[in-house]
């Protein structure tokens, strides 16, 4: 259970991570068609790539503008010393982005290259005046799997679903009595043979759904099940005492459809989008309402803002750090090697004292590669629920639940440290 929790945390990182990368990478212009995205995925031919690659800068020596065409130029050239780098394709894929970028009114030389951390599906290769970023967004599909029960009159189908890849992993099919009454049958004994049949129906389809959604360890191998049909079924079977009540606790939605089979899931699984997506705000709630119980119990084991957090986060005692995925603090390193940390908009409202700044990083981005040095556990929150609101509103968007109760917090411990709205001070910045 431990792994499985600390396998979603890393993958609600790196999605976090190519968020970020998309946002930053669709602000960046080019000139003429000088910026190349290049997405390889797994068992790509580096040989086939580099001889398109050679092709195309063949085609580009033709490009009639010597400023556009010597942009191109570089560019592919720059791409096919990446791919140099590599002997073959990794494991998950390969994603290049390389090209000139106007960035704040300087033209500068992008080269990015990183394996995603899971496998894409679509190849690109495309230059253009400007990078694309479309087909990464495949990467941000929810990678756990929901398990979809359709039922009605004429059979069970079960379904597994991962991110936008389903599958069909059963089906069993029923022919019930016709309500219509044949000669020679009472309508009482018609009627509980009827019955009957909707009774084994259901027990077979309780057995079969352990069968497919309960896994070797003996614990459900979905995060959730939805059941969905156009009869009454789904309702019999859902409060079924035969149903294992392993699966019981995990049904998270039992909806109407208009049809059976395919179709019905189909239809269930358009239905069920934005309930799906809400289960990640439910467990951002969770962690949110946990910080707040340390508060209303005054336990003293919580911190606030970046002052407390950086002391904390230092003596090993946050052992939860919530953070707002567009915070604003930015850690800076001066020449001399002090690290300080100051609020963007105060940063760049005072740009000019700021000559002695040898490096700016988003905190949030420092800290997303750095948690694990910390011994912490890493949530980042949204600003689409209200407790997220009151995180970012109240708090500044950053705080921590720690492992032991901390009798005295030095708000002063480093003066380095400046998340307030006071007027800027060159001597205490840098």
């Amino acid at each position: 259970m431990e792994k499985k929790r600390e396998n979603i945390e890393k993958e609600n990182i790196e999605k976090f991570k190519i968020k970020r990368l998309i946002k930053s990478l669709s602000n960046y212009k080019g000139n003429g068609t000088s910026m190349i995205s290049l997405i390889l995925p797994p068992g790509t031919q580096i040989g086939q790539i580099n001889k398109m690659l050679t092709i195309e800068y063949g085609t580009a020596s033709n490009i009639k503008s010597r400023v556009n065409r010597q942009s191109v130029l570089t560019a592919i050239t720059s791409t096919q010393v990446k791919l140099k780098t590599y002997n073959k394709i990794p494991n998950n894929g390969l994603i290049i982005y390389c090209g000139e970028a106007n960035i704040n009114g300087k033209i500068r030389k992008l080269n990015i290259d990183f394996e995603p951390f899971k496998p894409i599906r679509k190849k690109t290769y495309i230059c253009d005046n400007h990078f694309h970023t479309e087909n990464l967004n495949e990467l941000l599909e929810d990678s756990e799997t929901f398990g979809f029960i359709i039922i009605d009159g004429n059979g069970v189908n079960f379904y597994k679903l991962t991110g936008s890849n389903s599958i069909k992993i059963g089906k069993f099919d029923i022919n019930l009595t016709s309500k219509t009454r044949r000669g020679g049958q009472s309508a009482l004994r018609f009627s509980r043979n009827r019955d009957i049949q909707k009774n084994n129906f259901i027990r077979q389809s309780c057995e079969m759904a352990t069968k497919y959604f309960i896994g070797n360890s003996n614990l459900p191998i979905v995060k959730g099940i939805i059941i969905a049909g156009s009869a009454d079924f789904k309702n019999k079977l859902a409060k079924s005492q035969l149903l294992d009540q392993r699966l019981t606790k995990i049904i998270l939605n039992i909806i109407d459809v208009s049809y059976g089979g395919d179709n019905g899931f189909k239809q269930a699984i358009e239905m069920s989008k934005d309930f799906l997506g809400n289960l990640k705000l439910m467990e951002e709630k969770k962690i949110i309402s946990e910080f707040f119980n340390e508060i209303s119990i005054n336990s003293g084991k919580y911190c606030i803002g970046i002052k407390e957090v950086i002391d904390c986060l230092n003596d090993g005692a946050i052992e939860k750090l919530i953070i707002y995925e567009d915070l604003q603090i930015q850690q800076i390193i001066t020449n001399e090697g002090d690290i300080k940390y100051l609020n963007k908009e105060k940063l760049e409202n005072n740009i000019d004292n700021t000559n002695n700044i040898k490096e700016i990083t988003p905190y949030i981005d420092y800290i997303s590669e750095h948690y694990k040095d910390y011994g912490c556990e890493l949530h980042i929150i949204s600003n689409k629920t209200s407790s997220g609101n009151q995180i970012i509103n109240g708090f500044g968007g950053l705080c921590g639940i720690l492992r032991w109760k901390r009798t005295v917090i030095n708000q002063d411990s480093d003066s380095n440290i400046d998340d307030t709205d006071d007027e800027f001070n060159e001597d205490n910045f840098i």
